[in-house]
Parts: structure tokens; C-alpha cells; sequence
């Protein structure tokens, strides 16, 4: 998108069953805080799709997409003019940025959970208001709200690539932190779709001796393989191959990416004593999962949530994709490109575990 033209196109969500709007508004100035970004790249996670199916519910009318990369195209008074990272940003610099916006002085911000804070701003998450249109990354250009971590995006790393990084790949940045030591490690990895894949690379990048990766579906064998696990497992083999691998302990660390119920429950049966289970793919309602407390007292467990992730994450997230970007299939976890005028047909031909990307 030229900086100097007038007006973009946001494809419009206004339901379930019903089909983008592709209409035009008035490009924003940006305001105190603020950074415009025209968009060159969106990804439809996985989330996007629940919604697009009506099995979650999001505001409406609204732009959807929050997986983004894009090019700084003016700032606003007072925005910020350096990445996470402390580098200086300037017009042009192509970046992507955390998936909210929070205010740094909250309860919760305080406490080191930015992602719960009172005033959250979450992109490709809002109701469509007047000025305030260009909230998502199925656009032309994005607004970026005071309070969003923006980090600089390496040459290297294709936008494709480089967008799933704001939410699914710093997502699993966060629960490797949240998890620990992984460096000599065993780590069973719940859910062998993009998360989980991503996850089990990361692992191995962190140093993990062992990544168990387990998935109802044993024809992702070969992806886990390929992104570093070292053994697969159904959900029937996990604990058995664990403890043959641990000398009859157990792994030193779970993390679930599976969204299911069944996935928490492994993800805790396959732990060693001592061991720590984070949580992060059950996102939406799910079967309770039983839990004997005295087992969880004996075993000494660590079990801990995670959702979303802080800003350092995505810093991270990025460090990762830069150091393995070319030695490992991305291009497996990437699905078809579509432009912005064809939404409704990528939205319709998006699979599980691959993201479709949208080219504006």
C-alpha cells in the first residue's frame, strides 16, 4: 500500500456463514502512541477459522487476522521509535508486533501478565468503530494501539513465515519459559499440528536430549520427525516410551498443544516426579479432566496454564525462526497464498496445522 493514498480495503467480518465485505475506508493518522503499518502479509490462524465456523464469537462487524507483518508508515507524538529489542525503528522498517496491546500499569501488568491486562487491546479481536477500522490484518494497513511490543523482522525470514510469529510461534516461545530448564531435557510435545511442531523444534534448538512427540494421527510422524522430535507416540504408547527413555522416571517436562481434554490428561500421566506439565492448546471449553491429589501431591507436579504470551516472547519467537529458518520444512506448515480479494475462498480451503496466507 502506497503511504501517500487515502483510503485501504479491509475485508469485513460480519458472521458465521456469511461472506467477507471487501470495502474501503479513510487511512488513520496515527495518534499519541500510535504506529500506522501497512500490512503485507496476514495468516489465518487457527482461531481465525473458529470464528469464520461460529465456534467462537468475536465482536462483529470486525477485521479479522492477527497473525501480521507490515511495513511502518508513519509514526505518531510520542510513539515509539524502538523495537523490543532496543533497536531504532524507522519509516519503512518491515516488523511485527504483539498480538495486544496492554497498558504497563494495571494489576495484572504489574504482575507480569501483560496478556491479562484490564485495558487489553487484541488485534483482529475488536468491533469495527469509526478511525478505529484498521484493527486487524485482513487490511491494508493496521493501527497500532500505544502499549504494542513491535519487533524488527530479519531480511532472511520471509513474511510468510515471519507472521505466524506474533501468535503461534511466540506462543510456544512462552511455554518452553514458563517450562524452565529444557537443556538436557525429556519433553513430551501434546499435538503434532503447527504449534506442536513448532514446539518440538524449539525444544531441540533449546537443547532437549529427548521430544516425544504424540498425536492422535500417526501420519504426522514423519513432520515431527523432520522439525526434531526423536520419538513419536500415540496417546496410548506416551508414558510407556517415556519411562523407557528415562530409565523408568518419566519426562521432565509435558507441554500440550492439543486442545483436548485427553491431552491434558497425558500430558500429566506422562511426567516424571518433580515433573512440569504446561497447558496452553485447551483454549476453549473442554471435558474436566480428573485429577487424584494425592497423586499430584506424592509426584511432587508442577501443572500451570498458559495463554497468549508476553512481549519478550515474540522476541524470542523471532531469534528462533532466524537461527533455523533454513534447515528446517517450513514451507510444510505453510499453506496456499491468496489475495486479499479472495478471502472467502482461502478462509474456505484452510487446513489444520497449515496456515493459508493472504498477500495484500
Amino acid at each position: 500500500m502506497n503511504h501517500r493514498s487515502s483510503r485501504a480495503l479491509a475485508a469485513i467480518f460480519s458472521g458465521p456463514g456469511r461472506p467477507f465485505e471487501i470495502r474501503e475506508f479513510p487511512i488513520p493518522s496515527p495518534g499519541p502512541g500510535e504506529v500506522l503499518v501497512g500490512t503485507t502479509c496476514c495468516t489465518i490462524c487457527g482461531s481465525d477459522t473458529h470464528t469464520w465456523h461460529g465456534r467462537r464469537q468475536e465482536p462483529t462487524p470486525c477485521v479479522l487476522g492477527h497473525e501480521i507483518v507490515g511495513r511502518i508508515l508513519a509514526f505518531g507524538p510520542e510513539s515509539p521509535r524502538r523495537d523490543l529489542r532496543g533497536d531504532p525503528l524507522v519509516e519503512g522498517d518491515r516488523i511485527t508486533w504483539t498480538l495486544a496491546a496492554s497498558c504497563g500499569t494495571c494489576f495484572f501488568c504489574r504482575r507480569g501478565l501483560p496478556q491479562k491486562c484490564e485495558s487489553l487491546f487484541k488485534y483482529g479481536h475488536s468491533a469495527l468503530s469509526p478511525g478505529r477500522e484498521f484493527s486487524g490484518g485482513f487490511a491494508g494497513c493496521c493501527l497500532l494501539r500505544a502499549g504494542t511490543g513491535i519487533v524488527r523482522v530479519p531480511d532472511a525470514i520471509e513474511d510468510a513465515l515471519a507472521a505466524p510469529a506474533n501468535c503461534a510461534v511466540a506462543t510456544v516461545a512462552g511455554t518452553l519459559r514458563t517450562a524452565g530448564a529444557v537443556e538436557g531435557a525429556t519433553v513430551a510435545v501434546i499435538g503434532a499440528g503447527f504449534l506442536g511442531l513448532t514446539a518440538c523444534a524449539m525444544a531441540r534448538h533449546l537443547g532437549a536430549a529427548e521430544v516425544i512427540a504424540c498425536d492422535l494421527d500417526a501420519t504426522r510422524e514423519a513432520d515431527t520427525a523432520a522439525f526434531g522430535a526423536t520419538r513419536f507416540a500415540g496417546p496410548g504408547e506416551l508414558a510407556t516410551i517415556a519411562r523407557d527413555l528415562t530409565g523408568g522416571r518419566g519426562a521432565d517436562l509435558a507441554l500440550e498443544f492439543s486442545g483436548s481434554s485427553q491431552g491434558v490428561a497425558a500430558a500429566i500421566g506422562v511426567l516424571r516426579t518433580g515433573g512440569h506439565a504446561v497447558i496452553a492448546g485447551t483454549v476453549a471449553p473442554v471435558d474436566p479432566v480428573a485429577l487424584d491429589p494425592h497423586d499430584l501431591v506424592r509426584r511432587m507436579l508442577r501443572i500451570e496454564g498458559l495463554h497468549n504470551y508476553i512481549p519478550q516472547d515474540l522476541v524470542a519467537a523471532i531469534d528462533f525462526l532466524a537461527a533455523v529458518h533454513d534447515r528446517l520444512p517450513f514451507g510444510r506448515l505453510l499453506g496456499e497464498h491468496f489475495p486479499l480479494a479472495e478471502i472467502d475462498t482461502a478462509f474456505a480451503s484452510s487446513k489444520p496445522g497449515r496456515r493459508t496466507v493472504i498477500e495484500l
